[in-house]
């Protein structure tokens, strides 16, 4: 079935609405997690799936695509070596590795946020530290947010539908990562945190509409340094240990989504 893509104009709008959609979900994290009628172990077991899903399905075969894509960007400047065909890897690396570090910063200093001297800068723990860990644990989910509707017009104008179901996942995803650092900064994050990540979002895009992405390997790479965030993000909070879940909602979620994929793939074939 052959599918029109949509046009520059067009799809920078549509990338636009899709940033909003993902703003939106992460102004309501907590009220979405919250619903009365579904207990946060069931959104959260079926976030985590679908998550999973767009990991294992989606996104390490989207990292592997790139991989080729930048090698043959990079053969007509360097000769090819088997270290600069890893060169794609070893970026999504550098970015699982810069939010764990970030994880570790936060389960060491994240929890004297909640004390009484953390806005005082006074008492035994100073408040400095854990502010300096808050704002570079936000500032880097800033970054990583800020790439993510960067790319998003690509995204758009090589399937819009892939585009849709990448914006769902994301957002859920969103949903828990909110979890995650609520828990570590509980005053700072609650005050001004979730405003700072989705402004992000949208200055991602606008950033996108005046200067839209055109290098195949700044794309490739961008998008390695998003995948390994977000494989970090998503096993360290869709598939906790600690917490209460569900595995058969873990599994429904799993399931919708690659069903979703499969569909959408022989849709824009």
């Amino acid at each position: 079935m052959d599918v029109v893509e949509p046009g520059t104009a067009s799809a920078v709008w549509i990338a636009g609405g899709l940033a909003a959609v993902l703003a939106v979900l992460h102004l309501a994290a907590p009220r979405i997690r919250g619903l009365p009628a579904v207990p946060e172990r069931y959104t959260g077991s079926f976030a985590g799936g679908l998550a999973v899903a767009y990991v294992f399905l989606h996104l390490l075969p989207e990292i592997a695509a790139g991989n080729e894509a930048a090698g043959e960007a990079l053969s007509d400047v360097v000769e090819p070596t088997p270290l600069l065909e890893l060169t794609i890897f070893v970026v999504a690396l550098t970015g699982f590795t810069v939010f764990y570090g970030l994880e570790r910063l936060a389960l060491h200093h994240g929890d004297r946020d909640a004390g009484p001297d953390a806005t005082s800068g006074s008492g035994p723990g100073g408040g400095a530290e854990p502010a300096g860990v808050y704002w570079l644990h936000l500032i880097a989910f800033m970054a990583y947010n800020a790439m993510i509707t960067y790319t998003m017009v690509l995204r758009v104008r090589t399937g819009l539908w892939f585009a849709v179901l990448f914006t769902v996942a994301m957002g859920l995803h969103f949903v828990l990562t909110d979890r995650g650092l609520a828990e570590h900064y509980p005053r700072r994050f609650r005050a001004h945190g979730r405003l700072f990540l989705a402004g992000s979002l949208v200055f991602g895009w606008i950033l996108a509409s005046i200067a839209a992405p055109t290098s195949t390997l700044l794309v490739a790479l961008l998008t390695a340094f998003i995948g390994g965030s977000t494989l970090l993000n998503v096993f360290k909070e869709e598939v906790p240990s600690n917490r209460s879940s569900s595995f058969l909602w873990f599994a429904i979620g799993l399931m919708l989504y690659s069903a979703l994929l499969a569909v959408i793939t022989v849709v824009e074939q």
